[in-house]
């Protein structure tokens, strides 16, 4: 790859990812409503591009898919009841009904997509700003400093098989990253000593996230879950990172308190 190939996607990268931060940044510090909006139209989105790669003959059926897992999902966020949450699984469920490649992926990743959507809601309004603050910018470093390092540093592949871009170097500097913010903030605003670990083995957790999409993408033979955002592909393909580390913290809580960070 020649050095100027290598930084062709730096520019709409740079430009849809300030665009995107301001909006998502700016929704995690409204909360409320706005929070829950954004995670209903991100869910909604990521159940579409889903359906729509397993079933790509199907267009309408994607759509009408994603549209019910918004459906569902504010209606999760509104009613506040364990109940309630079962309705995380009807869209998968009803997509993985149909004919469509990869059911079982479908299902399993489409279950995972609601429940990212309603966990972020959910950290939000049970551990406060700070918590998801750290969580983004976490999310954030590993891909910067990855993204960076990997480009600059290259080497042996992480794994070529599944994620033939994504560099050891890479990979430890995402660590390295999410760690430096875990110290930044225990120094400045008040989170446990140990949060470094927890915001490397979180960024671990994201790349695992990225990973798994970039494993569906290969099985289904496409190289990016959409078109809707520049230099950036899909919905998915920028907050795959999310799903894991979502996913990672909601089962921490399960076995460990998560932290409280800024008070």
């Amino acid at each position: 790859m020649s050095a100027a190939a290598k930084w062709d996607d730096l520019v709409p990268r740079v430009l849809a990812g300030a665009g995107m931060a301001i909006v998502g940044v700016g929704a995690v510090v409204a909360g409320g409503v706005w929070i829950a909006a954004l995670a209903v139209l991100l869910s909604g989105l990521m159940i579409w591009e889903l359906a729509a790669m397993t079933a790509p003959d199907r267009p309408g059926e994607a759509r009408a898919l994603g549209a019910l897992a918004a459906l569902c999902l504010a209606t999760i966020l509104w009613r506040h009841a364990p109940f309630a949450l079962a309705l995380a699984f009807v869209p998968p469920a009803l997509g993985a009904l149909r004919p469509r490649r990869e059911r079982l992926v479908f299902l399993v990743y489409g279950v995972a997509v609601m429940l990212t959507g309603y966990g972020f809601v959910a950290l939000r309004g049970g551990l406060g700003l700070g918590f998801l603050l750290w969580l983004v910018a976490v999310v954030v470093a590993s891909d910067i400093l990855g993204y960076f390092a990997g480009r600059i540093l290259g080497g042996p592949k992480f794994w070529p098989k599944v994620s033939p871009k994504k560099t050891w170097s890479g990979t430890v500097a995402g660590w390295v990253g999410a760690g430096l913010v875990g110290v930044a903030i225990t120094l400045w605003a008040g989170g446990p000593a140990w949060l470094f670990l927890l915001s490397a083995l979180t960024a671990l957790a994201g790349q695992m996230g990225d990973i798994a999409e970039s494993a569906i993408k290969r099985r289904l033979g496409v190289k990016d879950s959409s078109h809707l955002i520049p230099g950036h592909g899909g919905v998915l393909d920028r907050f795959d990172a999310v799903i894991g580390a979502v996913l990672f913290l909601i089962l921490w809580g399960f076995v460990l308190p998560l932290p409280q960070i800024g008070g």
